[in-house]
């Protein structure tokens, strides 16, 4: 499939929206766009190149040592990367890397991560991130399998930790290629300029099915977030953007690409913070906000980064993750029947407009399941994805999140959506995140710190919720553990709280002894 290749353009008269109300029909086309607004440049390769023309000596990227403090010695300049770019992409154009093919990326956190982006961008390819460390051999084989990768780039130090690759793979550490002197800083030779259609990166991503996919970004959807107001962030020369996000998640193209687009600096340091990927405790924005611009964002990989955004407002009540940004809609439709919802009632979000990616890597099946020609835009170019995230509209236009379609279950026979207890919970005095899951019949919430209180988190849920909604335990922990993308492993809960009736059924055994059954069982307090 093709990226939409127009604006999104939403009538009132739209047959599909004739079974809502005629202002429930204007406000659905009113609240669904985002504003139209074009990037500045065609693609993030070519804003990066306008930096390297206009502010070559401005440093692009400083590494920051383990001890949190600035390694001096790593300071590269635009103009510099530039140069280290090209020698490498000159080096995988001669290995047969060249226009559409792509790149993996199989390393760490670094000035060379910077510099085999750039140059696999300048060769024509798209890059492929993975963590090496955090990803397992066989899924970095996998990646390279599928990618039908030439060339697996990486750090000096890292290219003995990583897997045996068959032999027409070529391995080339980034280092040893930067200190180089008798190598080439000239441009690649490219057999056509780069597109705004073609790939820019791939993301793996397992979602709930648990099965990797690679989602394919191109660089006009990644254009279309970066280099537009207000998801630029501000970045501009002279602005440091913090690196802090794993390679392999597709928000840490925003913090990379986003900063090299703009004429920033890469490290560590915070002035204005963007969230997305799990719906953020109101709590947390309030901390965040008393001493940075706060954004709460939304959208799956599969619409490039973020498709929506809310500045954080502390006279706010709802944190909402705010309104579709630009020439980006998003639609509430009825989960069965794709029907548009009334505002204010709570549906699934679709997502359509120049965020929607070129689909999944090798899944045609898949991508034609999720990503649906845009019914409600005359236009056979238009897509749109199923985000299987539940929102209603407010009555500022402003997108409410309300969790997973897949968090919605079943208690006593009424329908409970998890996500919207967890955030109830949150509201309890003391307690910092909170999540509730059903296991078995019943209703379970995990809080954090251990210090908060049973009945607080029972009381803040039952005063705003019916009755059912009300979780039978309260599990008390320190942090609630996480996947290796930084979201919450609701898995290894599952197993917490099984290890935790284990441990209460036993311990209210007179004649049983706990520690017999070894170290296995954790000592987070449950009541």
């Amino acid at each position: 499939m093709s990226p939409s290749t127009s604006y999104p353009v939403i009538h009132p008269s739209h047959p599909a929206l004739q079974a809502l109300s005629p202002s429930d029909r204007h406000l659905f086309c009113k609240y669904a766009s985002g504003p139209r607004q074009s990037p500045a440049f065609p693609t993030v390769l070519a804003a990066f190149e306008q930096m390297v023309i206009t502010h070559p000596h401005a440093v692009s990227a400083t590494e920051v040592l383990e001890n949190g403090e600035l390694n001096g010695y790593a300071n590269i300049t635009y103009a510099q990367l530039d140069a280290q770019a090209n020698k490498l992409a000159s080096l995988m154009h001669a290995r047969g890397v060249s226009n559409g093919d792509a790149v993996c990326l199989f390393l760490k956190r670094s000035v060379q991560m910077i510099v085999g982006i750039i140059a696999s961008l300048k060769v024509g390819a798209c890059y492929v991130p993975q963590h090496v460390g955090l990803t397992p051999d066989t899924q970095l084989l996998n990646v390279a399998d599928a990618t039908s990768a030439k060339v697996v780039l990486t750090m000096d130090e890292l290219q003995e930790k990583l897997p045996e690759f068959p032999p027409h793979v070529s391995v080339i550490p980034i280092g040893s290629v930067m200190r180089d002197a008798t190598l080439s800083t000239a441009e690649p030779p490219l057999s056509r300029p780069v597109r705004p259609s073609d790939r820019c990166y791939i993301i793996f991503t397992s979602g709930t099915t648990g099965a990797p996919k690679g989602v394919q970004v191109t660089h006009a959807n990644v254009a279309n977030v970066l280099l537009t107001s207000p998801m630029d962030l501000g970045m501009a020369p002279g602005v440091r953007v913090g690196q802090i996000l794993s390679i392999a998640f597709d928000m840490g193209a925003w913090e990379i690409l986003g900063c090299l687009s703009h004429g920033a600096t890469l490290m560590t340091h915070v002035k204005t913070v963007a969230v997305a990927g799990e719906p953020c405790p109101r709590g947390l924005a309030a901390t965040w906000g008393k001493f940075a611009t706060f954004y709460n964002s939304c959208g799956p990989t599969e619409t490039t980064i973020v498709n929506t955004a809310k500045r954080f407002d502390p006279e706010s009540i709802v944190l909402t993750i705010g309104k579709p940004t630009p020439n980006n809609t998003v639609y509430v439709l009825d989960p069965d029947t794709l029907e548009p919802c009334n505002i204010g009632e709570v549906g699934e979000m679709w997502a359509g407009g120049e965020c929607v990616s070129a689909g999944y890597l090798n899944k045609s099946g898949l991508t034609a399941e999720r990503y649906l020609v845009d019914p409600f835009i005359n236009s056979v170019n238009s897509f749109m994805y199923k985000t299987g995230d539940l929102g209603r509209w407010d009555a500022n236009g402003e997108l409410e999140h309300y969790g997973r379609v897949d968090d919605q279950v079943k208690v006593k026979g009424f329908r409970v959506e998890l996500d919207g207890v967890s955030a109830m919970a949150e509201t309890a005095y003391g307690v910092e995140k909170a999540v509730v899951l059903k296991i078995g019949t019943e209703l379970v919430a995990f809080v954090t710190p251990e210090c908060a209180k049973t009945e607080a988190v029972k009381e803040a849920v039952g005063i705003k919720l019916p009755y059912y909604c009300v979780p039978s335990r309260v599990v008390r922990l320190g942090a609630l553990p996480k996947t290796g993308n930084g979201k919450v492993d609701k898995r290894a809960l599952k197993e917490t709280d099984a290890r935790k009736v284990l441990q209460l059924m036993f311990t209210r055994r007179p004649s049983s002894h706990i520690s017999r059954f070894g170290s296995g069982l954790r000592t987070e307090r449950m009541l």
